[in-house]
């Protein structure tokens, strides 16, 4: 499965609020699973969206004939828009479904490991961090998932309620990272804590 992470600093509100409805007619395209976000609390006006591909194959179909058409009622909305795609490698939780519609909250983590150590990140994020995340309550589901280079990785999770979330990063982050040895194995991270937009979802 294709995870595509947009990430854009929205100029006018109100027509990027319009043109996210044209988005309803995803579910028509070939390989598509799902879409959602909302606004990043990092900075002001900082949107991101996540969206969910049987694969890359029929990702790129979709982009060569449908793209354009339907986000062409957004143009000038928006500016510094930065697309990644990453391969889902596994759950955060088990039985993660590409679903937004019970989420109130989101948390996206890029880490950027360094080298010969993706590995082991990976392992650590399975051993480590899954289980203290999938134990915490009001943590619903989310996906790990790796880009095209090793060194790239992108953590999803999906919770019912900023308080729950705040909770598990005020107890737990730094023991775990401990733990986990992710000093050793990150250059840096960069992420966002984002409030759903129900609207978005598609």
């Amino acid at each position: 499965m294709l995870v595509r992470w947009m990430r854009c600093a929205v100029v006018d509100r109100d027509r990027f609020e319009r043109g996210q409805r044209r988005w309803a007619s995803l579910p028509g395209e070939p390989g598509f699973r799902s879409q959602g976000g909302g606004w990043g609390r990092g900075a002001p006006d900082t949107a991101h969206l996540f969206g969910f591909w049987e694969s890359r194959a029929l990702y790129d179909s979709f982009m060569a004939r449908s793209h354009d058409r339907l986000a062409a009622s957004q143009g000038g909305s928006f500016r510094d828009a930065e697309v990644r795609l990453f391969e889902y490698r596994f759950d955060v939780k088990l039985g993660f479904e590409p679903r937004f519609d019970d989420a109130d909250v989101l948390r996206v983590a890029h880490c950027l490991v360094r080298e010969d150590r993706g590995e082991h990140f990976a392992h650590m994020q399975a051993k480590v961090w899954n289980p203290a995340m999938a134990g915490s309550p009001g943590m619903l589901r989310g996906a790990f998932a790796g880009a095209e280079r090793v060194r790239e990785f992108l953590v999803l999770s999906m919770w019912d309620s900023a308080a729950e979330r705040a909770k598990y990063r005020r107890d737990r982050i730094e023991r775990l990272a401990s733990r986990a040895g992710t000093c050793a194995d990150v250059e840096g991270i960069a992420g966002d804590v984002i409030d759903v937009e129900p609207r978005w979802t598609v």
